[in-house]
């Protein structure tokens, strides 16, 4: 499922923990949130697991800073 489709689908306290921590680990309850709403994982949105957690993509955090930033959120 595309970010675009998933993001209006989590609670408004997870997207404003991705909007502050972004780029950062996802906490167990962010990460699960996500997995809960988006279906089957699309790799464009996750990286490898770090130490401290699961890691959003590049790309998803870039997203991300656009809507935080009020701009057109668009993937290339």
């Amino acid at each position: 499922m595309d970010i675009q489709a998933w993001w209006p689908l989590l609670d408004a306290k997870t997207r404003d923990w991705l909007v502050e921590h972004n780029g950062e680990p996802l906490p167990p309850n962010v990460a699960a949130s996500i997995s809960a709403v988006q279906g089957t994982p699309d790799s464009r949105y996750w990286a490898a697991e770090s130490p401290d957690g699961p890691q959003l993509s590049d790309e998803a955090v870039d997203w991300i800073e656009a809507v935080a930033n009020h701009e057109d959120p668009t993937f290339s």
